[in-house]
């Protein structure tokens, strides 16, 4: 988790929405190259969850979107993309060629924990009562989707216990 040139302390209101925001669209942008993955690897069942994460962070973006220019209108941004990396959105390196859907959603555990840690550690470097407001309301959400991600992990059957090792062929000689 990367959060170039932020300063914390003095953010606004408006820019907390618009980090926010920009949080979601990473998220929903690398869920989406997931889902395209698995379908490469014809992983289906991986791939249909990613899109259902597409969506989950495409709405909780535009539920954001409607609060910033209700308030804000359409002033512009002092956030931009380049000031975050991987503050919701799952790690790169989790995705795999043979995801099963439990790995997929522990993937997607793994980023709603990492996005809770990100908005509870700024909220000590917050002093604007509204910033403050809005970042523990998004660091509680990120609990509760924790909660939803591990109430459907409890749905699934356990995994086969094959790694993505035993699907690898051997070199080819030449």
């Amino acid at each position: 988790m990367n959060t170039q040139g932020i300063n914390f302390f003095n953010l606004s209101l408006m820019d907390a929405l618009d980090l926010a925001i920009l949080v979601e669209d990473e998220a929903e942008e690398r869920y989406g190259e997931f889902a395209a993955q698995m379908d490469q690897h014809r992983t289906p069942d991986a791939a249909t969850f990613f899109r259902y994460m597409v969506e989950n962070e495409a709405k909780h973006g535009r539920e954001l979107l409607a609060r910033r220019v209700q308030r804000f209108g359409d002033a512009p941004r002092n956030v931009t993309r380049a000031m975050i990396f991987d503050v919701e959105a799952p790690d790169y390196d989790a995705a795999r060629a043979f995801m099963s859907p439990r790995q997929a959603m522990e993937a997607a555990l793994l980023s709603e924990m990492k996005a809770h840690a990100f908005f509870a550690a700024a909220l000590p470097g917050i002093k604007d009562d509204e910033v403050r407001a809005l970042f523990e309301e998004l660091r509680d959400e990120e609990l509760a989707h924790q909660k939803l991600v591990r109430a459907e992990l409890a749905k699934l059957p356990k995994d086969s216990g094959l790694s993505d090792d035993d699907f690898v062929d051997e070199p080819a000689a030449q």
